[in-house]
């Protein structure tokens, strides 16, 4: 399989690193200020830019019919435009906030507990708390959103809101701490008692790797997809 990558930070260099080891090569790399190789030569794309280059990105190798793996978060309120660009061009789009198998199967337990916690009207007040590196450019991350949306589908939540929380908001709370790869907890709490679910991550291999997990399952399809049809948990 022949990769570009687009974006080529510390997640672009560590997916350089899991694709040789699994036999792919690199056709292409784009970065700010820098390109390498052809992008006609690629298979896939996968694309871990900042969020401000991510559209861009995407759209190039869709438009050239390569499909696009994309971890970057930030950007979603152009995915239905991009998901559009996809079925025009005859392509495949897999997005994830989280790659991370471990996470996959979370976001599964988390819903599980949403449902729940709130089949029955119980009384608890439910909160999500996201721990990210400094160089995290995005607040909340991804994934805590992800975490929120599943729990606001299974309960009286209406939406999130990061910081305060009010009766009918879900509350976020986002911190920046060093070098941490990413730490998410879901806590409900009643005047009696609290029940959590936390994963956290002890090193970013696992984002990488799932990343290109995934772009092996996508390199023949098309169409708009997710990790759920990847692990089909």
């Amino acid at each position: 399989m022949n990769i570009a990558l687009l974006g080529y930070g510390r997640m672009g260099k560590m997916i350089d690193s899991y694709a040789k080891k699994r036999k792919h090569k690199i056709a292409f790399i784009l970065d700010k200020d820098y390109q390498r190789g052809s992008l006609s030569q690629a298979d896939i794309a996968i694309n871990f830019s900042v969020p401000e280059a991510a559209v861009s990105n995407i759209k190039l190798a869709l438009k050239n019919q390569i499909p696009v793996v994309c971890g970057t978060t930030g950007w979603l309120d152009k995915i239905t435009e991009i998901e559009k660009v996809c079925l025009e061009n005859d392509s495949a789009f897999l997005h994830a906030s989280n790659f991370s198998i471990g996470v996959n199967i979370f976001f599964k337990v988390n819903t599980f507990l949403a449902k729940l916690m709130y089949k029955r009207g119980t009384n608890y007040k439910a909160s999500i708390n996201e721990i990210h590196h400094t160089k995290k450019l995005d607040s909340p991350s991804g994934t805590a959103i992800r975490l929120a949306e599943d729990v606001i589908r299974n309960s009286e939540y209406k939406k999130w809101k990061l910081g305060k929380q009010n009766n009918d908001s879900l509350q976020i709370e986002s911190f920046r701490n060093a070098n941490n790869p990413g730490t998410h907890s879901v806590n409900y709490q009643s005047k009696v008692d609290e029940i959590s679910i936390k994963h956290e991550a002890f090193k970013r291999d696992g984002f990488a790797l799932g990343a290109i997990i995934a772009a092996e399952w996508l390199i023949d399809k098309k169409g708009v997809f997710s990790m759920d049809d990847v692990l089909k948990i």
